[in-house]
């Protein structure tokens, strides 16, 4: 008893000194050396924890003991002074030449913004009798290089024998470019609030927010969470080792990162530099190209290029509107887009993978590399995704183009949805929605899409569309092949279901125990999904307890192929979906 007596004591001591430590490395100092500028919250040194700074506000220092500020695309600049009551940072270019960072110096992924900011164009090899402010620090013998504000007039100047640089947004006066001179940047949020003229520390709060939020904290809160640590820490000494509490200290920061990622905007400087310079192309398509990228040195990306001639506006002005709004974990996440002028693109979060129409129509059975537990896994997966985005979200929102090429699967295969360009909004309460185009891709669209003479179009549309999927998952085969002629011979689901309803095993690509029971119960359920009227399909909401529960406990549903249709439609078993008359309605 003694023993635990001593070890307990042992450990307040410890966690106490840790603590007051803990403390200490946030207090205020003077910068990298003795006559820096004072550092406390929201700037933080790099040497000291993430709790003591706000993210944006890292300092670093140099060999020669000077205080620099780190801002985005590897641009240092000295810090000159920090004024926290103006929230104004005093900077200036190390070398005297902030010409030469313009173009890489880019705000926007960053708190701070000039005090004043005008617009500036650099040119090259222009006249000698040019008569403009010549950049030393960027000219060399013969080839000079001048500023021109765009504000400026140069009426008067013939600049046709001048070669444009690049256009840049700099502090107003303009003898920060010609001298060097330093210069005001401003950080507009208020970050602790009250807590310094309370007496109190300001520091991060840990919280499952997108947005990093601060706390004041007293001796009171300190002495609270000592006493926690004191009674969690002898249980984690216990059952953790110094391995496996750094791998999870890193993996917690990497999560923490990325889920303070947002939907920003871009411009087409800040995608060449992300994809370094279109060098990586994952895949093109009739939408565009999409290349990888790089964030930072743990973030990577997808950035899709998106072509000005397919009619882009309106499927990128959707996908931005919808995914920018949702967070799922089975849904891809939009980090950032771009708009500069002609040019659009979609940043997405990387999912090393591909898509799942890449595992499912393997034309070699052995290279298969998906087992049922494992399509079952992802089938689930999707279902909970679609669900969510009928009954999760503040509005209804229908995808219209689930397929297994917009089923992207990241590093242990878990499944999420992509491709939002013909997604449409609704009401919860809004029963059907009337549209003037047929969307989605043949074999998957649902028959009330092409015709309404199978009912009203609604959220029950997706529901078809993903019973496709299905039923193409449990057959490792597209559900109609266009390349054979005789119909009646690639009707993949008809045949699943006239095995199932004579009590047949489908025998495909059986190899483990349990394999049957998975493969059975996912074409009930496709088959349950694909009932040619709205009303007979389950809500995705049923399809995921159908899914999770037993599947000796599903029936058999009616057959979709035997229902009763128009006469001047296809006959059973044919590609119906080619045969519909499209009836247009209005918006």
């Amino acid at each position: 008893m003694d023993r635990y007596l001593c070890l307990f004591l042992f450990l307040f001591l410890t966690l106490f000194v840790e603590m007051r430590g803990g403390r200490d490395e946030c207090m205020t100092s003077n910068g990298c050396g003795d006559q820096g500028p004072l550092i406390q919250f929201p700037f933080r040194l790099k040497h000291q924890p993430h709790h003591c700074g706000y993210p944006g506000f890292e300092l670093s220092c140099t060999e020669n003991n000077q205080t620099m500020l780190d801002l985005p695309v590897s641009v240092k600049l000295l810090v000159k002074k920090i004024v926290y009551k103006s929230r104004e940072i005093i900077v200036q270019d190390p070398d005297n030449c902030l010409a030469r960072q313009l173009r890489n110096l880019n705000l926007v992924a960053s708190p701070f913004h000039f005090k004043f900011e005008r617009d500036i164009t650099f040119f090259i090899n222009c006249s000698p009798y040019v008569t403009l402010e010549r950049i030393p620090c960027l000219s060399n013998p013969g080839n000079p290089v001048y500023a021109v504000y765009s504000s400026s007039s140069v009426q008067d100047t013939d600049l046709s024998s001048c070669r444009r640089l690049y256009n840049a947004s700099v502090p107003i006066d303009r003898g920060y470019i010609l001298k060097g001179s330093a210069f005001s940047l401003k950080w507009s949020k208020s970050i602790c609030g009250s807590c310094p003229e309370g007496g109190k520390i300001c520091r991060l709060k840990k919280s499952n927010s997108r947005e990093p939020e601060t706390e004041c904290i007293t001796g009171a809160i300190f002495g609270f969470f000592l006493l926690m640590l004191v009674i969690v820490v002898p249980y984690r000494v216990y059952s953790s080792n110094k391995v496996e509490r750094d791998n999870r200290v890193k993996v917690k920061k990497f999560l923490e990162d990325y889920e303070a990622l947002k939907p920003s905007r871009y411009s087409y400087a800040d995608i060449k530099r992300i994809t370094s310079q279109f060098k990586d192309k994952l895949g093109e398509g009739g939408y565009g190209t999409v290349y990888k990228g790089k964030l930072s040195d743990e973030v990577f990306v997808a950035v899709k290029i998106l072509n000005n001639s397919q009619g882009n506006g309106e499927e990128f002005i959707n996908e931005v509107a919808t995914m920018g709004t949702i967070h799922h974990v089975n849904i891809v996440r939009l980090v950032g887009f771009c708009a500069d002028r002609f040019k659009r693109a979609l940043i997405y979060e990387y999912l090393p993978n591909e898509s799942l129409e890449k595992f499912i129509f393997s034309k070699v059975v052995k290279n298969y590399s998906l087992s049922w537990k494992k399509l079952q896994e992802i089938a689930i997966g999707i279902a909970k995704g679609i669900e969510y985005l009928h009954q999760g979200c503040d509005q209804r929102i229908l995808h219209f183009d689930i397929k297994p090429h917009n089923i992207l699967l990241d590093h242990n295969f878990n499944p999420k949805i992509s491709d939002f360009g013909l997604a449409k909004l609704c009401s919860k309460e809004q029963s059907a929605v009337s549209m003037t185009i047929v969307r989605g891709t043949m074999g998957y669209i649902a028959p009330e899409v092409l015709s309404r003479n199978f009912g009203n179009v609604s959220y029950k549309s997706d529901v078809y569309s993903y019973g496709m999927l299905l039923l193409e998952m449990v057959g490792g085969r597209k559900n109609i092949d266009v390349s054979v002629e005789s119909t009646s011979q690639v009707y993949f689901p008809k045949w699943i279901y006239n095995h199932l309803d004579i009590g047949k095993e489908l025998h495909i690509r059986i190899e483990e125990e349990g394999d049957v029971e998975i493969a059975k119960k996912l074409a009930i359920v496709g088959l349950s999904c694909i009932q040619w009227c709205p009303v007979d399909r389950p809500s995705m909401k049923i399809v995921v307890q159908m899914l999770e529960g037993e599947g000796d406990k599903l029936t058999m549903p009616p057959n979709p192929f035997a229902s009763t249709v128009p006469t001047n439609l296809s006959k059973p078993g044919r590609v119906f979906q080619q045969e519909l008359a499209i009836i247009s309605e209005l918006e």
